[in-house]
C-alpha cells in the first residue's frame, strides 16, 4: 500500500510542476503509456473496497442460496419464468422489470445530481473490477513503482512468470465470473457439475467463456479507456449536475503557487500555496487525470486522489481538504458543503424534488404492484381453428386454450367456471393440480343453450372465465378470473 518513505525526509519536490498536460516526470501517465495506479490509504479507498465486499458477496452469492427447494433466483428460459425469494414471475410479468429499470435510472439521476458520479466511482461493475484485477496485479507484480521497473525490463524468466501469474489469475477470475453470471440462468450446482463432467451445454458454455471474456477485456485491459471512451454516462453528467453538486475538487485557491518547501514551514511564508507539487495525486488516479486542472468528463470521483493529499497534508503537518469532496458554490465560498453551504442546499433544488417525487411515484407503484401480484393466474386464448360452430338441438359451442399460472411453490388444485350469460355452461373442466411455479394450458369448449342462442344470435358477449383454488386445510382461498367472448352465430 502507498506511503510517502520515497520522499525526502527535509522536502517534498517533484523536479518540475505540471503544466498544462502530464508531465514526462510522470511514468506511467504520458499519453501512450499504460496507466500503472498507485495503492493509496483513506477513507474514500475503505469505501469503496466496503462496496466492492458488498456487490460482490451478492453477485457471488445470490446463486448458492435456496428458497423452498429452488434457487433463490433463478431466470429460468427454458420453462419461462422468474424465481425470486420464493415468488415466481412469468413473461405476463415484465412489466415489473420495466418499473426496476426506470426506477434505477431515477436513482441514478438522483445520486448524479447529488454527489456526481457516485456510482462510478464505487459500485459501478467495470470499477469494481478493475479495483479487482488492480489488487491482483498489486500482489503479484508488485506496487506502482515495482511494476514501472517491470514494464522497463527486457522479457525473462522473473518477467514471464510475473506477467504470466497475473494473466492467468485474471484468466480465473473471469472465468468464474462468467460461471457465476450463468448460474442465474442454470442451477450453479448444475452448472459445475456438468462443467466438471465437460458436458456444458453449447450456449451454456458460449456464456461463459464470452462473459468470462469480456470481464478480463475491460477489468484488466481496457480499464479507464471504458470510461473514457465507451461509456456514455460520462458524457452527458453534465446535464445532470450543478454549482451546488458534490464533486471531487482542487482548491485552487488555496494550493496556489504550487512549490516545494520543508516540512513544517509556513507555506504562506515562503509565499507559496498548500500544494507541494508532489504530483501523489494524479499517480493514484485510475484514470491518470490530474484534478488539479478542474473537473474533468473521465473523472470517476472515486476519492482516490483526497485519500493521498489528505496524507500528504498530515505529513506536512498542514490541514487536510486540499482536494476534497465539495461543491463548486462551496468551493468559491471555500469551505465544505456542511460549513460554507449547508447540506440544506444540496436537497433544496427543484431538480432534486422532481427526481425524488418521480423515485417515490415509481417506488410506490412497484410496491404497490407488488403486494397485489396475484398468486394464481389465468389467461384466455380463442382456438383458432375454431372460432364457433353449431352442436345437437341447437346449441352453440366455442372452443377455448386455457393458460393458468401457479406463482407460488406450493401445489394448489383448481376448479374452472364460466359466467356471463345464463344457460352457459364450460365442458371438459375436471380440477386441475397445478404444480409449484407450474402452468399448463387446457383445451376447454363452452356451450350456450339453444333458447339462449336464438335470443342472442349474432352478437358477440362477454364472459368470464374463473380459477378457484379448492379449500385445503391450513390454506386461504385463492382466486383468478379473466375476460373473454362468446362469439354467436346469425
Amino acid at each position: 500500500m502507498s506511503d510517502l518513505s520515497h520522499l525526502p525526509a527535509q522536502t517534498l519536490h517533484l523536479a518540475r510542476s505540471a503544466g498544462p498536460g502530464l508531465p514526462p516526470e510522470i511514468p506511467g501517465l504520458t499519453e501512450g503509456l499504460r496507466i500503472q495506479a498507485r495503492s493509496v490509504r483513506g477513507a474514500f479507498t475503505r469505501w469503496r473496497w466496503a462496496l466492492v465486499w458488498a456487490t460482490q458477496l451478492l453477485f457471488y452469492g445470490l446463486p448458492w442460496l435456496r428458497w423452498d427447494g429452488q434457487p433463490a433466483v433463478w431466470f429460468d428460459l427454458e420453462g419461462r419464468r422468474f424465481h425470486l425469494l420464493g415468488a415466481v414471475l412469468f413473461p405476463q410479468d415484465l412489466i415489473y422489470l420495466t418499473g426496476l429499470l426506470v426506477f434505477s435510472a431515477l436513482l441514478l439521476f438522483l445520486a448524479t445530481t447529488l454527489a456526481g458520479r457516485v456510482w462510478c466511482g464505487f459500485s459501478c461493475p467495470q470499477t469494481v473490477y478493475t479495483e479487482i484485477f488492480q489488487w491482483i496485479e498489486h500482489h503479484v507484480e508488485g506496487d506502482r513503482q515495482a511494476r514501472l521497473r517491470l514494464d522497463a525490463a527486457a522479457w525473462g524468466f522473473q518477467k514471464l512468470l510475473r506477467r504470466g501469474g497475473k494473466h492467468v489469475l485474471w484468466a480465473l477470475f473471469g472465468l468464474w465470473t462468467g460461471l457465476t453470471l450463468v448460474g442465474y440462468f442454470t442451477p450453479i450446482r448444475d452448472l459445475l457439475a456438468a462443467a466438471h463432467q465437460g458436458a456444458l451445454g453449447p450456449w451454456e458454455a458460449f456464456w461463459v467463456l464470452f462473459y468470462g471474456a469480456a470481464t478480463y477485456l475491460h477489468a484488466g485491459v481496457l480499464r479507464e479507456k471504458v470510461c473514457q471512451h465507451m461509456c456514455p454516462y460520462g458524457r452527458f453528467q453534465a446535464a445532470l449536475m450543478d454549482r451546488d453538486t458534490l464533486i471531487v475538487a482542487y482548491d485552487s485557491h488555496r494550493g496556489e503557487p504550487r512549490g516545494s518547501r520543508p516540512r513544517g514551514s509556513d507555506a504562506r511564508a515562503l509565499n507559496q500555496g498548500a500544494c507541494v507539487d508532489c504530483t501523489l495525486c494524479v499517480q493514484v488516479c485510475p484514470v491518470g487525470i490530474d484534478i488539479r486542472q478542474g473537473l474533468q468528463a473521465a473523472c470517476i470521483a472515486c476519492g482516490a486522489c483526497i485519500d493521498a493529499c489528505n496524507r500528504v497534508m498530515d505529513q506536512l503537518k498542514a490541514p487536510r481538504g486540499l482536494i476534497r469532496l465539495t461543491t463548486p458554490r462551496g468551493l468559491e465560498e471555500g469551505g465544505s458543503p456542511a460549513t460554507a453551504m449547508g447540506w440544506w442546499r444540496l436537497l433544496a433544488r427543484p431538480r432534486v424534488g422532481v427526481y425524488g417525487g418521480l423515485l417515490g411515484l415509481v417506488g410506490g407503484a412497484l410496491v404497490w404492484g407488488w403486494l397485489q401480484h396475484p398468486t394464481l393466474r389465468v389467461n384466455a386464448m380463442r382456438d383458432r381453428s375454431v372460432m364457433v360452430r353449431q352442436v345437437g338441438q341447437g346449441e352453440v359451442e366455442n372452443l377455448y386454450r386455457l393458460q393458468l399460472m401457479n406463482a407460488s411453490m406450493q401445489p394448489h388444485r383448481v376448479s374452472l367456471r364460466v359466467s356471463g350469460v345464463e344457460g352457459l355452461r364450460l365442458l371438459d373442466a375436471e380440477p386441475v393440480l397445478l404444480a409449484p411455479a407450474g402452468a399448463q394450458t387446457l383445451s376447454v369448449r363452452v356451450r350456450l343453450a339453444a333458447a339462449q342462442a336464438q335470443s342472442l344470435a349474432g352478437q358477440i358477449v362477454p364472459i368470464r372465465f374463473e380459477l378457484q383454488g379448492l379449500p385445503e386445510p391450513g390454506r386461504a382461498m385463492l382466486q383468478a378470473d379473466t375476460a373473454s367472448t362468446l362469439v354467436l352465430p346469425r
